[in-house]
């Protein structure tokens, strides 16, 4: 089981740190299977920010995996630069004061186009 475990964190790990944003969410962005992973969703397109998104619908690993790699219990669950940020509530809260824009600018995260 060890070695699950271990194979799931590299794969997270990878992704992670092979694209600036990443949501881990529950369905897609056109397509989302979640009121959170919604609202995550709409916060980065508010932002304006390129991001990639993993459905962890579709890889059960990935999404138990991701709560022990985190450290959080709950997804959606937003990355910016390698750094966790926290689920939608904390994005909501970031979006809202601010926070989050600017992260994103200090961060220099691609811009969607």
């Amino acid at each position: 089981m060890s070695d699950n475990n271990a194979e799931t964190n590299e794969r997270i790990s990878k992704i992670v740190g092979d694209k600036d944003v990443v949501l881990f969410m529950k369905g897609t962005p056109l397509f989302p299977q979640c009121g959170f992973s919604n609202r995550a969703v709409s916060i980065l397109d508010h932002c304006g920010v390129a991001f990639d998104s993993v459905d962890v619908l579709q890889d059960q690993e990935i999404r138990q995996g991701i709560k022990s790699f985190s450290e959080w219990p709950t997804i959606p669950q937003l990355y910016v630069k390698g750094e966790f940020v926290g689920g939608s509530d904390i994005m909501m809260e970031m979006f809202e004061a601010g926070e989050l824009q600017q992260l994103m600018d200090e961060k220099k995260v691609e811009k969607a186009s």
